[in-house]
């Protein structure tokens, strides 16, 4: 009788890829597959056809130390729970079987080996090897990640680009991204993520164990992001110059600081702020196949004593002083995951809130999450991770404190701004997705006039409506080269006439610090007749305040001062300048087919009153291998400058275009972007 061997085994990629929904993992030397889900292996025997009645085939899948050996059965029957291999007996050739290898819906993820064995009347007579990566399955509904619809799987795994909002509340700023995880050398670096963490290194069959959760994987993750107890992948950095890296500013996606930190020998990347961490860690998420999308959280507080009250201190001129501890960044980026929590028990499924950005310890690690939004907005404080931190990023009060002479000599507080919107990427559309009302419940339609207004009462104590009233407010969201226009809206409450002194101040600050020196300030007084209103027009020129701001942030404040009693009351509000955008325009957009070469415009205007020159950039996962650099010659106040770019599809699908200008002298960038359909050819 012939011996029975195995010629060649043959994972089927290009069908194993399309089941599994991992095409775009098409580039990687192993085959990536997702849990739950069978995996189809052909098998070519040589000399003899297989025979049921003598011989027999089993599988060893590994991972590190960790394995599972199977019989391969003719029953089709699988469990969710255990490791099942079989031959279909509808489709038998027993010269060719075709065997497909089934994992639980809860294995771990990882890159797995697989031997397969023949044995022909008990004896074994040849095995072949081969690899296969494991991903989490969101399609699978017995897998901890799944997510009912396809058009969020597709938004929240497969989507290899987006949108980062910053800014500020009132002037929201759009902020393209790639996150690249299809792009090559990423799925690396992700697995290697893991591989290099702490509790890999430190016991590597429990870490095997516990990467069944994705509560475990993303804790492991949102501390690995960050640098600070590990070899994580981002240094952060908040001040000072970025000479010995970059500028978080410049980053435009996570490949790049993905694979210099993977073929640097995982020496952290230079240098990352909350926007960067946090879409770094969801191209890891979605290449681990975890439903993940970023979250920005306008007015973030950082309640340094726990006591939910933010408090901020002005000079009797409305210069905002450095005095608390406290602070509130103007915006603060997070991820979410989807996933279910049975380790809390029923209700807090859903998206879990988890930060790379190190801000606190958690187990004694820099990482956060993940947390439950619904436990969030229900101050379900008993339970993990890290519920109390997020809840006062979202809910803390603000006191603000007049002061002259040392004195406080006025006081307000506002419910409201903390937290005043928290959005992400809407699924399908490049616009931004209100999900407030996930984390808290919303109080007053009316809250964003409250939070700008103030109120001088006779007794301040009382809480009585009479005295003088300030509302300060901006005309419409502010634009670079345009003057800032706004309005000093002063009521008279009483019944006796008033004289007002008006004092307006001007700082600007980072998203995330103090203000710094004031750079523009108005003041005068105003006759105020019993019960009068009088509304004041200003305005900050674009000469006054070009010098200071880029991606800054502007603190406007009013104080008024009854110069008879000397009270006082203030108003604030805090705001950015929109950048211009760069317009883009694909030629020839509805005939987009890969390894074809394709053109894009590129304009841009100068809004500003001087001449500026830079560096435009631009990028784009599967349009573009790496960057391409242009430098842009002086230009005229109010000039208009065109580039042409050639780029070459290599992927089909809905791919981002990205183009960044770095100006000269100016510390903001100048984006634009522009989605491009690839059909196949």
């Amino acid at each position: 009788m012939e011996d029975l061997k195995i010629q060649n085994v043959n994972l089927e990629e290009s069908k194993n890829l399309e089941r599994h929904r991992t095409e775009g993992f098409s580039g990687s030397k192993t085959l990536v597959v997702r849990r739950g889900a069978p995996i189809r292996v052909g098998v070519q025997l040589e000399g003899r056809a297989f025979d049921p009645k003598t011989d027999s085939l089993r599988i060893k899948v590994m991972l590190g130390r960790r394995y599972v050996i199977m019989p391969v059965t003719f029953s089709k029957k699988v469990s969710p729970r255990r490791w099942k291999a079989y031959i279909d007996p509808e489709d038998l050739d027993l010269q060719n079987p075709s065997i497909f290898i089934s994992s639980p819906a809860s294995a771990a993820v990882g890159s797995y080996g697989f031997q397969l064995y023949v044995f022909s009347q008990g004896v074994k007579k040849t095995c072949a090897f081969s690899k296969f990566i494991l991903l989490c399955n969101p399609w699978c509904r017995e897998d901890a990640v799944y997510i009912p619809f396809e058009d969020q799987r597709e938004e929240y795994i497969q989507n290899d680009s987006g949108l980062l909002f910053i800014g500020t509340s009132i002037n929201i700023v759009s902020r393209p991204w790639s996150f690249d995880q299809f792009e090559p050398g990423v799925l690396e670096a992700c697995l290697n993520l893991l591989q290099v963490s702490p509790q890999h290194q430190k016991n590597r069959n429990m870490d095997y164990l516990n990467r069944n959760s994705p509560i475990y994987i993303s804790r492991v993750v949102s501390a690995m992001i960050n640098s600070q107890d590990d070899r994580g992948v981002l240094t952060g950095k908040w001040e000072g110059d970025f000479k010995e890296g970059v500028n978080p500013s410049l980053w435009t996606g996570s490949g790049d600081i993905l694979t210099q930190w993977a073929d640097s020998g995982y020496s952290p990347v230079k240098y990352g702020q909350c926007w960067v961490f946090a879409a770094v860690m969801c191209t890891v998420m979605r290449v681990l196949g975890i439903p993940c999308r970023v979250v920005t959280n306008f007015n973030s507080a950082h309640d340094t004593n726990d006591n939910l009250v933010i408090e901020e201190y002005y000079s009797e001129t409305g210069q905002k002083l450095k005095h608390s501890k406290d602070s509130i960044w103007n915006f603060h980026v997070w991820v979410e995951c989807w996933m279910n929590r049975r380790d809390l028990g029923p209700g807090m499924e859903g998206w879990q809130v988890l930060d790379p950005t190190p801000q606190e310890r958690s187990g004694g690690v820099y990482c956060c999450g993940p947390a439950p939004v619904k436990a969030i907005k229900d101050r379900r404080i008993d339970l993990f991770f890290d519920i109390p931190f997020v809840y006062a990023e979202v809910n803390a009060d603000v006191h603000a404190f007049l002061v002259s002479k040392g004195r406080v000599v006025s006081h307000s507080k506002d419910t409201e701004r903390v937290g005043s919107l928290i959005c992400t990427k809407a699924v399908g559309f490049h616009r931004y997705q209100n999900i407030t009302g996930d984390y808290k419940y919303i109080k007053s339609p009316n809250s964003t006039l409250q939070s700008r207004s103030s109120t001088m009462s006779e007794d301040s104590t009382s809480g009585s409506s009479k005295g003088v009233l300030v509302v300060l407010d901006l005309d419409k969201a502010p634009v670079a080269g345009e003057p800032v226009h706004f309005t000093v809206k002063v009521m008279n409450k009483h019944r006796v006439a008033k004289r007002i002194k008006v004092h307006l101040n001007a700082q600007a600050k980072e998203y995330n610090h103090s203000p710094s020196d004031t750079f523009w300030e108005s003041h005068g007084v105003v006759q105020l007749a019993p019960m009068e209103v009088k509304v004041i027009h200003q305005q900050i020129l674009p000469a006054e305040y070009e010098d200071v701001v880029g991606d800054d942030v502007i603190n406007l404040a009013v104080v008024l001062e009854d110069l008879a009693s000397h009270e006082r009351v203030l108003a604030s509000e805090e705001f950015n300048i929109a950048s211009p955008q760069l317009a883009m325009q694909i030629v020839d957009a509805d005939s987009i087919v890969p390894n074809k070469e394709q053109v894009a415009i590129v304009t841009f205007t100068n809004p500003f009153s001087y001449p500026v020159s830079g560096v435009l950039t631009v990028t784009g996962a599967g349009l573009i291998q790496g960057k391409v650099n242009f430098r842009m010659l002086p230009l005229r106040p109010g000039g208009s400058v065109t580039q042409r770019i050639i780029f070459i599809p290599n992927k089909v699908g809905t791919k981002m275009l990205q183009a960044r200008l770095s100006l000269s002298g100016i510390s903001s960038a100048i984006r634009g972007f522009k989605m491009v359909l690839v059909s196949r050819a």
